[in-house]
């Protein structure tokens, strides 16, 4: 008798507490994005430009090859079964469309979130853990302005940035493989794809991103500061914010294309 009374209590605390991490997370973000204002100012230019280098640079290696690859596999399953139909010079349009509206933001989000959104709740964790951030406090600095703002903005700023690179490598790769196995010439793909994408499946792609970078931050972020148990905590941080950045991501990302093609 008492089970399912157990269970909906159960229930009912894990719905308080996504509520109470959602809102924390969000409330987070919002300050951080008041401390924007001061991202040229000494305190902060450093760390701003750590965090670009970061993000930014350090990324490319592992998003080159994930968009190249993404490019050639859609082009190759597109183009096998367009073969059959004799339509293989359509891939373009395939290819360049899937990237630039879902598989660009959604394959440069992913990479950003196992890579640097890892880095971020294991680093605020471990500061957490050791009680550097209660240092922080004490010498009456906002963790959020010190430590959140910077990433934020790096993010924001990257994120788009990355998702236009991996946009490009992606149809690159599809030209590749059109000219390459299914005998379509890099004109006749370039012609496709320039013909059946839109500015609108662009702005799109681009909006992904953006909001994608500002979720991976406050995912991240949060995980850090949530941190408890130690070292082993630092870990569990670590896992949670890279899992729930791409549940996120992946719901986001459908709920954005149902809103702006539906």
């Amino acid at each position: 008798m008492n089970y399912p009374v157990r269970s909906a209590e159960r229930f009912g605390k894990q719905v308080l507490q996504l509520m109470h991490d959602t809102g924390h997370a969000m409330f987070m973000i919002l300050e951080a994005g008041y401390f924007t204002r001061y991202v040229f100012s000494k305190r902060s230019r450093h760390e701003v430009a750590t965090q670009l280098y970061i993000t930014g640079i350090k990324s490319l290696g592992v998003i080159t090859v994930v968009a190249l690859f993404t490019g050639m596999i859609l082009a190759l399953q597109t183009g096998l079964a367009l073969k059959d139909y004799g339509q293989e010079v359509y891939i373009g349009s395939a290819v360049a469309v899937s990237m630039i509206r879902e598989m660009g933001p959604f394959m440069t989000g992913l990479i950003i979130a196992a890579s640097v959104g890892s880095a971020i709740a294991a680093q605020i964790g471990t500061m957490v853990v050791s009680e550097e951030i209660s240092a922080l406090e004490v010498m009456s600095i906002n963790p959020n302005r010190f430590l959140v703002m910077p990433r934020l903005v790096a993010l924001t700023v990257m994120m788009p940035i990355l998702t236009v690179y991996t946009n490009i490598l992606g149809i690159l790769g599809g030209a590749l493989v059109g000219a390459t196995q299914l005998g379509v010439t890099v004109q006749a793909y370039m012609d496709n794809a320039t013909e059946f994408s839109t500015n609108t499946d662009l702005y799109v792609g681009l909006f992904k991103a953006l909001i994608f970078g500002i979720v991976i931050t406050g995912v991240s972020c949060h995980q850090g500061f949530m941190t408890t148990e130690g070292a082993v905590g630092v870990g569990k941080a670590t896992r949670r914010a890279v899992i729930i950045s791409f549940l996120v991501i992946l719901v986001l990302g459908y709920m954005i294309t149902r809103l702006f093609y539906i």
